[in-house]
């Protein structure tokens, strides 16, 4: 069915062309005495021809014409002038108004059935040219949010993989994106940014698969070799996720490269200050040293919120964007929010995690395959005396009903048990300097 608006002050006028348009098949006719009236009535529907005679009371036929272009949905629907009046100044200021045809009252009743058949069959074509370019739209956003979900997809995966070197789950990925995401909400930023930048920070330490374990995963302070190993992520992240042409592995590379430079310019690599740092790296800063502070690490011990928090208000000025700090206390419920709760290995399908598993290692509980060891470094002072070097697996998979700890806490030197391969329990290994933490505070000897 197609919708025809007819406006004519002239009930005879408007009768005799309403009987012509709906003797076509598939046409429906609304008529108007006057303009105004029938303008509003256009503004709620959508018709699919417009015919007005030229001469009205109040709003002529030209004028309405050209209000009726503005309105988005008749930017290409046929408009029909019904004048008395053919001379070329008529003519052209309803042209230039927007009008496609023109009709004469004093014209034939043959000819203007003709003339009104081939407007309506016109009027069919720019309705089918729209509904297959609205269907064209409809598939081509559908195609780049296809390409957008595995972009996406991709991203976190690379992001577990990363994490899973030093991390049984993905928690901490997620957790960093989460509270980037807050801090960049509370600063203002627009929706799209702060979704980009959700999506980008979980790539901020993919440099790290360059760092060897034995420095990555030393239980103790590093020294200054090792540390200035640890400093080289930064630039190896750059490296890996620079050059590309997606907007989106851009920021992260920005966010991998910058993430380590302090508010006063004593940071790593390029010891940039204050507004030099990108803004994304600066909320990524506070988002990685909160979640490292608040977590286990083979060297650590988490913190409480609380002191993570006053860590990160000492710290403004420094090494952090006061505004960034700011912006992270305003929102400090939806913050304690994040952190408390683990993501779940199901999330809404428009969350790129909703087709990211868990990540667990791969480790039985006692004794593990020889395949599947992963051997801790030295630690001489937590050796028994002449007893070889232990060869147990890094992480001890939870016992079942045992209480859960800080999310994405992993057991290991500093919370649980190794268990020797001939099943007698390792004596725990002495706590290492709780100063040392490579995304908040890292220090030499």
């Amino acid at each position: 069915m197609m919708d025809a608006l007819l406006v004519d002050d002239s009930t005879t006028m408007r009768l005799r062309l309403r009987r012509l348009l709906e003797a076509q098949r598939g046409v429906s006719v609304t008529d108007h005495a006057d303009t105004a009236s029938a303008l509003v009535e256009a503004q709620m529907r959508a018709f699919d021809l417009v015919l007005v005679v030229c001469r009205m009371p109040a709003l002529d036929g030209i004028a309405f014409i050209r209000c009726m272009r503005t309105i988005p949905h008749y930017a290409q629907v046929p408009m029909v002038m019904i004048t008395d009046d053919v001379s070329e100044a008529v003519r052209l200021a309803a042209l230039e108004a927007g009008a496609t045809d023109f009709l004469d009252r004093s014209m034939p009743g043959v000819e203007l059935t003709v003339r009104l058949r081939n407007v309506i069959r016109l009027a069919k074509a720019v309705r089918r040219l729209a509904e297959q370019a609205a269907w064209l739209d409809g598939e081509v956003e559908a195609a780049l949010r296809h390409m957008r979900e595995r972009e996406e997809e991709i991203i976190f995966r690379l992001a577990l993989a990363v994490e899973y070197r030093d991390n049984d789950t993905g928690d901490h990925t997620w957790r960093v994106a989460r509270y980037s995401q807050i801090v960049a909400e509370a600063l203002g930023l627009p929706p799209e940014a702060c979704r980009s930048l959700y999506l980008a920070a979980p790539l901020h330490d993919v440099g790290k698969v360059g760092i060897p374990d034995g420095v990555l995963l030393k239980p103790g302070r590093l020294d200054p070799d090792e540390f200035a190993l640890i400093q080289t992520h930064a630039a190896i992240g750059q490296r890996i996720l620079g050059g590309s042409a997606s907007e989106l592995i851009r920021l992260a590379a920005e966010i991998a490269a910058s993430h380590h430079e302090r508010w006063d310019g004593s940071g790593y690599p390029e010891g940039l200050a204050g507004p030099e740092i990108p803004l994304a790296a600066r909320i990524v800063a506070v988002a990685d040293v909160f979640d490292a502070l608040t977590t286990s690490r083979p060297y650590k011990e988490a913190m409480s919120f609380e002191a993570a928090l006053a860590c990160l208000r000492a710290d403004s000025g420094r090494h952090f964007d006061p505004a960034c700090v700011e912006a992270f206390c305003a929102r400090w419920p939806e913050i304690r929010a994040a952190g408390d709760r683990a993501p779940a290995p199901i999330r809404p399908v428009t969350e790129p995690w909703a087709r990211v598993p868990i990540l667990l290692r791969e480790i039985a509980a006692s004794p593990a395959p020889s395949d599947r060891r992963v051997h801790a470094p030295p630690v001489p002072a937590a050796r028994e005396p002449g007893a070889p070097e232990p060869a147990g697996p890094r992480a001890k998979p939870r016992p079942a009903g045992a209480p859960d700890g800080a999310a994405g806490e992993r057991a290991g030197p500093s919370g649980g048990r190794d268990t020797r391969t001939d099943g007698r329990r390792r004596p725990r290994l002495p706590r290492g300097p709780a100063a040392r933490t490579d995304d908040a505070h890292p220090v030499g000897p």
